[in-house]
């Protein structure tokens, strides 16, 4: 799953429409640590008055019954991050232990750093197409590898 330092630095690039099986965090102390779903059975997506809110039914480790959507942080999978890179999208090589993510873009091809996790590779690549800020996240498992 990507890291949550990436996920923060795509939110304000990224245009999230909650779906079915969307992963989530609340970034507040409380309960920063929990990953929620997107599930009409669990936390299901009301849309009223021009206003989303996720409603959390059935809870029973917190008194939370409902939160604004825009407050959620969006977990995106291996595969939202692909989709959203395009046509951008060149490749993802195993290199070592890690995974290496390569797009294209008006100064030729970009090659992520070597990430043990995919998704994390995937989100820095898109973090590249998209300017924002691609440097590793502290925290992160960035593979140690030789010159490519």
């Amino acid at each position: 799953m990507i890291s949550r330092e990436l996920a923060v630095r795509l939110r304000p690039l990224l245009d999230w429409t909650p779906q079915n099986a969307d992963r989530f965090f609340i970034p507040r102390e409380e309960i920063v640590d929990a990953v929620f779903m997107v599930s009409d059975m669990v936390v299901e997506l009301i849309r009223a008055q021009g206003e989303s809110n996720f409603h959390f039914n059935g809870t029973t480790e917190w008194a939370l019954d409902s939160i604004e959507s825009d407050i959620a942080v969006w977990l995106p999978s291996e595969h939202q991050l692909r989709d959203a890179l395009g046509a951008a999208f060149l490749s993802l090589d195993r290199v070592g232990d890690g995974f290496v993510v390569s797009v294209t873009g008006p100064d030729g091809a970009h090659h992520t750093p070597a990430m043990s996790d995919a998704s994390d590779a995937y989100a820095l690549a898109l973090l590249h197409v998209l300017g924002g800020d691609d440097s590793v996240p502290s925290g992160t498992d960035q593979v140690i590898t030789a010159a490519r």
